[in-house]
């Protein structure tokens, strides 16, 4: 299947590793200039060669920069036309209350607010010129909240409906906005909520439908596939790629 994308410019966040570098890698595959973004130039830079992406530094946190970000962006590849959102989750707390002021603060900047900037500074030319897929990286847990991720269950469903609300506005101007859900991805995250690789493997083994936990590159697939000429009347959605594990219809 033709894509549609190539010479398309894509912005991945988040990019140095996981799911992130998937995408990037995923989206390079068929034939778009991507720009990659971490908060580290010293661990994006390997990817940038491998996949003949130009790099760039930017914490997530940082939301007076964005702007900066993008015209960087714009001045080496032109202006953005593929935006995908992505950033890791805050801690973990196994008492829902037991975050203090500051981290629900931190964590609606960076999961909230961050993504929000990033398409205020990206979507005038996508509008402009007809054409545009802004895809974010939620969680499953918008639709069963997972115990102990109390900040990252509450701001990615807010995230999520911004990004709905977002759709409808724009869905005339030929831009969609969608969000992934990942399920149980291979992740350094995961592993680090499961206590480790092997723990987290074998509780998917139990626990998911189909028996293990998915592939980056599985996750980067819907991805792509949301960010392609082809998906162009698909807006205001939210996709589980989750092996099955949640229940919700």
């Amino acid at each position: 299947m033709n894509f549609g994308i190539e010479g398309k410019v894509a912005l991945v966040m988040g990019a140095s590793k996981g799911i992130g570098r998937a995408v990037a890698v995923e989206l390079a595959g068929e034939g778009a200039r991507v720009a990659i973004v971490a908060r580290s130039l010293e661990r994006l830079e390997p990817v940038a060669v491998e996949i003949g992406a130009s790099a760039f530094e930017h914490d997530s946190a940082d939301l007076d920069g964005v702007p900066a970000l993008v015209t960087s962006v714009e001045q080496a590849l032109g202006p953005i036309e593929i935006l995908v959102t992505n950033t890791g989750g805050p801690p973990a707390n196994p008492d829902p209350l037991g975050s203090s002021r500051e981290q629900w603060e931190q964590a609606h900047r960076t999961l909230v607010l961050s993504p929000l900037e990033l398409i205020r500074a990206s979507l005038p030319p996508m509008r402009g010129g007809g054409f545009g897929r802004i895809v974010n990286i939620g969680s499953w847990s918008v639709r069963e909240p997972i115990a102990g991720l109390m900040l990252s269950n509450s701001h990615r469903a807010a995230t999520l409906a911004a990004f709905k609300t977002l759709a409808r506005e724009v869905a005339g101007d030929g831009v969609t906005v969608n969000t992934v859900l990942p399920g149980r991805i291979a992740t350094e995250r995961i592993y680090e909520l499961a206590g480790g690789r092997e723990k987290a493997e074998a509780s998917a083994l139990s626990e998911i439908p189909a028996a293990r936990l998915g592939a980056p590159e599985e996750l980067a697939a819907a991805v792509a596939f949301l960010c392609s000429a082809r998906a162009s009347y698909i807006t205001g959605v939210a996709l589980l790629v989750d092996g099955g594990v949640t229940r919700l219809v």
